[in-house]
């Protein structure tokens, strides 16, 4: 098979016609799904025990379980892509991810909690393995001046594969009652069909072979520190491309606990807000790549902010001031999961259109910052510069975790709806908005 072997970038193929590229995009895909649809089960576990059981949210645990694995190896992480095929450690993930729905279809027949926090945190491990890897390599294979465009394909998908993986949580939760170890059938079915789509990513030049391992290398090594502190415009877009996940990682347990506490909304209903979000980045993400097309489009970046600091401010606004319906209400109309696609009420409409709304701008705010941090590193700390921008997410998400439930616990506090926290993330953003303005940079045919 060709493209089992090193191809010189002048003669690829055209991008949408790439059949190494489009291997790429579904295997990262359905790992994407695969990792949300698992980790919103667990959140919606979480969010049910509150309810019923009147206990502590352990949605934030949970959360922060995700995520640690994301800070302690991301540097290792990208160290290892540097070091090694990028096409082996993708194939050798892709594996690791059937054994680990196997162990998920184990935790959930235990009925208990903490055996279904194992094995989130073991995917997650196995996702920060994989993500320096599944970014650095599209530097590899593909042209420079492709990389807007192939970003925005595969951050569509990616978010796309987030949302739709955590709205099928709800529907599955509901469909299974008392039985979600039968969702794994369907978990490790996607685990192969990556598998086998990753084999189509051709072989790329290993970046850096025999990269000494030092024990900075486990956050963020030397080299890439120097690189970071002599070149502002990548710091500046690492700490912007953190606060970004920041936000993210408090807006997704806030839908939970909005749509179930607050509007009193069913979890399949709950969850298709989610989804509503998935929709708007995927326009988002592919608007975002087309536009750019041979440079770093951040003047995309700005107007994301904007539309992200308006739509959070609407949501905001919906909590505070507008009723919910009662919760009996809407219970009689989840009578079949189907009537879930139909909003009951103008709140729900209108959360949805909104939610819609802020994914789009979410789309457009990313891609110039992915494709930045892809392009500006020399080819040789590509993989380490993803480890970087892996950790430092992460880091933000770890945060926010934090944040949730310190929000959780003033907002129960001073009796406050949880709407609150849609305004507290609008001025998170605000200055990113007002402040951060740099240059568009061209792209080449051809890495230098």
């Amino acid at each position: 098979m060709t493209e089992m072997e090193l191809t010189p970038k002048k003669e690829l193929p055209p991008l949408y016609h790439d059949s190494s590229f489009w291997g790429m995009t579904v295997t990262q895909f359905w790992g994407a799904f695969n990792d949300n649809l698992y980790k919103q089960l667990v959140l919606l576990v979480c969010a049910q025990q509150v309810l019923l059981e009147q206990t502590n949210d352990k949605q934030p645990i949970a959360l922060a379980v995700f995520a640690l694995p994301f800070v302690f190896f991301s540097g290792l992480a990208g160290w290892f892509s540097d070091r090694n095929s990028k096409r082996n450690i993708i194939i050798g993930c892709k594996v690791a991810e059937i054994v680990i729905a196997l162990l998920a279809m184990a935790a959930f027949f235990t009925g208990h909690l903490l055996p279904l926090l194992v094995v989130l945190g073991l995917l997650s491990t196995q996702s920060a393995i994989f993500g320096p890897a599944k970014y650095g390599i599209l530097p590899e294979m593909l042209r420079d001046d492709d990389l807007p465009q192939a970003n925005g394909v595969i951050q569509m998908t990616t978010f796309v594969a987030i949302i739709f993986g955590m709205a099928s949580a709800g529907f599955v939760k509901q469909a299974f009652p008392g039985e979600l170890w039968k969702t794994s059938y369907f978990c490790i079915a996607i685990a192969v069909i990556g598998t086998i789509a990753s084999l189509w990513v051709r072989k790329t030049p290993i970046a850096q072979p025999g990269l000494s391992f030092r024990w900075s290398t486990m956050g963020i090594d030397s080299e890439t520190r120097s690189l970071l502190l002599k070149d502002r415009q990548l710091l500046n877009v690492l700490l912007v491309s953190s606060v970004f996940w920041f936000v993210g990682g408090i807006i997704q347990p806030l839908v939970n606990i909005f749509g179930i506490g607050q509007l009193h909304l069913s979890e399949s209903r709950t969850s298709l807000m989610a989804a509503c979000m998935g929709v708007g980045i995927s326009f988002g993400c592919i608007l975002a790549g087309r536009i750019s097309r041979k440079r770093v489009n951040f003047t995309l970046v700005t107007v994301g902010a904007w539309g992200i600091v308006i739509t959070l401010l609407a949501m905001f606004s919906f909590g505070w001031w507008w009723p919910a319906e009662s919760l009996e209400r809407l219970k009689e109309t989840d009578s079949s999961l189907w009537n879930s696609f139909i909003p009951e009420s103008a709140l729900e409409w209108a959360a949805r259109s909104v939610l819609t709304l802020m994914g789009f701008f979410a789309g457009l705010f990313v891609v110039p910052l992915q494709v930045e941090l892809q392009t500006r590193p020399p080819k040789s700390q590509k993989g380490r510069m993803i480890g970087a921008m892996n950790l430092i997410n992460w880091i933000g998400i770890v945060i926010s975790a934090l944040f949730f439930q310190i929000f959780t616990v003033i907002c129960n506090l001073f009796h406050w709806p949880m709407s609150q926290v849609f305004l507290a993330l609008a001025l998170v953003i605000l200055p990113i908005a007002l402040f951060y303005h740099p240059k568009d940079e061209a792209l080449a045919h051809e890495s230098p």
